[in-house]
C-alpha cells in the first residue's frame, strides 16, 4: 500500500494541475517570442518582409502578362514601397504611444526599405540564377548590360531600393505628424 499512497500523491490533481499550468505559460511563452508579426520592435522586418512580398507577387505578374521589360511600370515599386513605409511609421506611432519622434521616424522608414530591398533582391538574385534567358536579356538591352552579372544585379536592385526608401522616408516624414524634436518624451517641459 506504501507505492500505491506514493503514486497517488504524485498524480494528485493539484500536482496535475501545476504541471499543466507550467506547460501553458511555457507554451505561450514560445508563442509569444515567435509571434513576429505584432512585435513593436521587429515593425521595419515585418513591413520589409511584407513590402518585399508584394513586389514579389507584382514582379511575377508582370512576368507572367509578358510586361516585364516595360522600365516605366518599375515605378509602380516605388508606389508599393511608399505605401508600405508609410504603413510602417503609422504602426510605429500606434505602438509607441502616438508619438513618432523625426529621428526615429528616419531610422524606422529607412530600415523598412532596406530589408524590402534586400528580401527583393535575394529573390531577384535567385530568379535571375534560375532563369538565364532574363539575365541575357539584361546584357543585351541595358546600357551598361555587358558589364553586369547576377550578383551585380541583384546589388544594384537592392542599392536603389535603398536608397528610394530613403527618399520615400524623408518625404513622408514631411508630410507625416511628428513629435518636435525640442519636447523629448521623457522629460516634463
Amino acid at each position: 500500500m506504501d507505492c500505491v499512497s506514493k503514486v497517488n500523491k504524485i498524480i494528485s490533481s493539484e500536482n496535475v494541475v501545476n504541471v499543466l499550468k507550467n506547460a501553458n505559460i511555457r507554451i505561450q511563452q514560445i508563442i509569444g517570442y515567435m509571434n513576429f508579426f505584432n512585435n513593436p520592435n521587429r515593425i521595419a522586418e515585418n513591413y520589409g518582409l511584407r513590402i518585399a512580398g508584394v513586389l514579389i507577387v507584382y514582379f511575377v505578374i508582370m512576368k507572367i502578362v509578358g510586361l516585364s521589360h516595360h522600365a516605366e511600370l518599375r515605378l509602380i515599386n516605388l508606389v508599393i514601397l511608399t505605401v508600405g513605409i508609410y504603413m510602417a511609421l503609422k504602426k510605429f506611432k500606434l505602438t509607441h504611444t502616438d508619438h513618432l519622434n523625426y529621428f526615429r521616424g528616419l531610422i524606422m522608414g529607412v530600415a523598412t526599405g532596406g530589408v524590402a530591398s534586400l528580401a527583393f533582391g535575394i529573390f531577384l538574385f535567385i530568379y535571375i540564377q534560375l532563369d538565364a534567358d532574363m539575365m541575357k536579356s539584361i546584357i543585351e538591352n541595358e546600357p551598361m548590360g555587358r558589364f553586369l552579372n547576377p550578383y551585380m544585379s541583384a546589388f544594384i536592385v537592392v542599392l536603389e531600393g535603398f536608397f528610394s526608401g530613403l527618399l520615400v522616408t524623408f518625404v513622408l516624414l514631411n508630410w507625416v505628424t511628428t513629435d518636435e524634436v525640442n519636447n523629448p518624451m521623457d522629460k516634463e517641459v
